[in-house]
């Protein structure tokens, strides 16, 4: 059997067994809103190169995007760490210098080798310089896997039968402080969210004027994780400019009427 057809006949299985036993598996899946939420600074997971890592040393008083993963997925991980590559490759914010990318396994049987492995072929596809310093790939024992899980309410269970874990998937967007700003769902990010949720989370710190424009002109949806424009605010700002456009006007042919 071919890799393929071994991956289309667990996915045809998945739901017959999660069917089987909804309220341990199906129940158990989702993502709570704690926005405002504090993670947990203090804990300790190991980092890809096997040495201890403090959640609170990834953040290095940037904005930090999470995703909790587990490295031996067979597709959703995969799909969601390549929707934010491709997202992160569009924004001209650099990770390692705007924001960093904090990725945690949630499977504790896996260890640095797997971390080490993902960080390679991820660091290599966003293809920027010095791209290495803005992304940690971690591992971690349970107690402390589901501490962070349970603070920013992503909530995943291992299923037995398929030794698969099911889980939710989008990523959480935390403060330079570690509380979570927003949450972008599924494994395709627009990359005009990312920027938003990352010029909010940092406080206006990062990004331009215009970003801070367009964040005054649109709002973030916690229901679907996305940003939406705020038509009210928009004839408000575009009134603005017109009574400022015809001020200038005015000003400058009564200047022009006095000089003559």
């Amino acid at each position: 059997m071919t890799k393929l057809a071994a991956l289309a006949a667990l996915l045809l299985a998945a739901p017959v067994a999660a069917s089987a036993s909804p309220p341990s598996v199906l129940k158990a899946v989702g993502f709570d809103q704690k926005l405002g939420a504090q993670a947990p600074l203090d804990l300790v997971f190991r980092d890809e190169g096997g040495k201890p890592a403090r959640l609170g040393s990834l953040l290095r008083g940037r904005p930090a995007v999470l995703a909790l993963v587990y490295y031996r997925c067979p597709m959703l991980c995969t799909e969601t760490l390549n929707g934010l590559v491709r997202a992160l490759r569009a924004l001209s914010f650099d990770a390692g210098r705007d924001f960093d990318v904090v990725v945690l396994s949630i499977d504790p049987r896996e260890g640095s080798a797997l971390a080490a492995a993902k960080e390679k072929v991820y660091v290599e596809r966003y293809g920027r310089a010095g791209g290495a310093r803005g992304w940690s790939f971690l591992t971690g024992d349970e107690a402390s896997i589901r501490r962070l899980a349970a603070a920013v309410g992503f909530r995943y269970a291992y299923d037995r039968e398929l030794d698969l874990y099911a889980h939710p998937a989008g990523l959480v967007v935390l403060t330079p402080a570690g509380r979570v700003s927003k949450y972008l769902f599924g494994v395709e990010f627009a990359a005009g969210d990312l920027r938003l949720a990352l010029v909010e989370a940092a406080g206006g710190a990062i990004g331009s004027p215009i970003d801070r424009f367009v964040l005054y002109c649109f709002h973030y949806d916690p229901l679907t994780g996305r940003y939406g424009l705020r038509i009210l605010r928009v004839l408000q700002a575009a009134g603005a400019l017109t009574i400022a456009g015809l001020a200038a006007l005015v000003l400058g042919m009564s200047r022009g009427g006095r000089s003559a």
